[in-house]
């Protein structure tokens, strides 16, 4: 069935509404400051620089993420789980574009509409915590909050919040987004010929024959298609797709976020012109506090982390307090679940907001739910949970005649050893030897691609 998106005028936006109200409010994941006017010297000199996205580009995303509720576009959104300063360099860049790209090309023969690509990159560089403190042989200090908010080096000066690390976020932001586009406005091919992309573990013993096979089929499927379609067009696929890319991070310094936020010209409202999809954490999206009242008030589309303790009713009240008049691609429900959770909790959440006619964005992270720590202590993720809470997302919705609308990844194209399995064949006793993330563990290339073969086999003519 066919369903008309249109989009109400300006009637939600609330008049009130200040990018610093959330100031009165009680905040989560908020790392105390020792020196209160320096960061508000920080956060009055980043309100000073220019914007990073533009409001027509948040308004061009807003609008396929609409047709992407009800079926006519899917989401890939990946990246790091905490960007460092110290990667903000050409070659993790120019990876990090390249895999969603490949990965984006893989959705778009599976599902055959086409895909919003969608980068945790460009501000990704706070994370929040289980804990506020780290204690190391009976001394504590401040969690590593990602660069954003200190260092991760664990002594008292880098553990330290020092607000100067707002400015610096902003340029190492700034840096990236340049990079960005000049790679695609300058017709970046590296994914032109499928057959040139690094899928070894195609080849790997792990890799069942028949997976084997369609996995080989459907890259060449690929390359005819982008054949096909410069044939067609007498133009470079590179040229055909241009521009077509997007920032996304967690909103979880409003101090960053507030700082970033603008009223532009012709438009009313305010937008986060620090991304173009911000989103809250299942840690700070706590009614009447900080961060939700920040979000309720910009005009992008918001990310909303959902786990399995979230009630219908919670769910219910989160989507009227950020979307009162039901814009169609306001929400992004990123729902992380973990393996064996989402045939207990998504049917409740998808009726619940049916009801309500709403059509969020509904999107499967399967990463977050799925962390483990090993004998050893260090945290990982099994790629067979991975995989299962995906295929279990996917027959949840459509049993609940709902639209699995995107899937949302922690990964990296180098050639980590984070998380277990898969065709790349990393075990419990590898995960020492590349393990290079501060925070959570990422897919690598090779496990990152394999997952994106598997979606597309999934909801291949679906």
């Amino acid at each position: 069935m066919s369903q008309t998106i249109s989009r109400p005028e300006e009637s939600r936006l609330d008049s009130a509404w200040d990018p610093n109200g959330w100031r009165s409010l009680p905040i989560l994941q908020a790392p105390a400051y020792p020196d209160p006017e320096a960061l508000d010297d920080a956060a009055a000199h980043l309100s000073t620089l220019p914007p990073l996205v533009t409001s027509w580009e948040i308004e061009k995303l807003r609008t396929a993420l609409a047709e992407a509720a009800v079926g006519k576009r899917f989401l890939l959104q990946g990246g790091d789980c905490a960007e460092t300063f110290a990667e903000c360099n050409s070659h993790n860049i120019t990876n990090k574009l390249k895999i969603l790209l490949q990965m984006s090309l893989v959705l778009l023969d599976g599902l055959k509409r086409p895909v919003i690509r969608v980068g945790r990159l460009a501000g990704q560089y706070a994370k929040p915590r289980s804990s506020a403190l780290e204690t190391r042989n009976g001394v504590s200090l401040s969690s590593y909050y990602g660069d954003l908010i200190n260092g991760s080096s664990f002594d008292a000066a880098s553990r330290t919040p020092d607000p100067q690390r707002l400015v610096s976020a902003y340029h190492h932001s700034a840096m990236t987004l340049n990079f960005v586009r000049a790679l695609i406005d300058g017709g970046f091919t590296d994914l032109h010929h499928p057959e040139y992309w690094d899928l070894n573990f195609l080849g790997k013993a792990g890799l069942p024959e028949e997976l084997r096979e369609t996995y080989r089929s459907r890259t060449e499927s690929i390359g005819n298609a982008i054949d096909l379609m410069e044939a067609l067009t007498g133009r470079r696929i590179a040229e055909i797709t241009e521009g077509a890319f997007y920032s996304s991070h967690e909103g979880l310094s409003l101090h960053y976020e507030s700082a970033l936020t603008r009223q532009v010209p012709r438009r009313a409202g305010f937008y986060n012109l620090g991304c173009h999809l911000p989103w809250v954490g299942e840690r700070t999206r706590a009614l009447g506090h900080a961060h939700i009242e920040y979000f309720r008030g910009i005009r992008n589309p918001i990310g909303i982390k959902i786990g399995p303790k979230v009630t219908p009713d919670e769910l219910v009240c989160l989507a009227e307090a950020l979307d009162p008049t039901m814009e169609p691609g306001r929400l992004v429900l990123i729902a992380r679940m973990g393996e064996g959770n989402v045939e207990r909790v998504m049917p409740g959440l998808i009726e619940a907001m049916r009801r309500t006619g709403r059509l969020p964005v509904w999107v499967c992270d399967p990463m977050h739910g799925n962390t483990v720590s090993t004998g050893s202590g260090i945290k990982t993720r099994h790629v067979s949970a991975i995989l299962n809470e995906l295929s279990d997302a996917i027959a949840v919705h459509q049993r609940m005649g709902s639209v699995l609308g995107g899937v949302h990844f922690e990964l990296t194209a180098d050639n980590v050893t984070e998380c277990v399995g898969g065709a790349s064949g990393v075990t419990e006793d590898d995960l020492s030897t590349r393990y290079q993330s501060l925070c959570d563990p990422r897919l690598n290339y090779e496990q990152a691609m394999e997952l994106a073969f598997a979606i597309a086999d999934r909801l291949e003519g679906n």
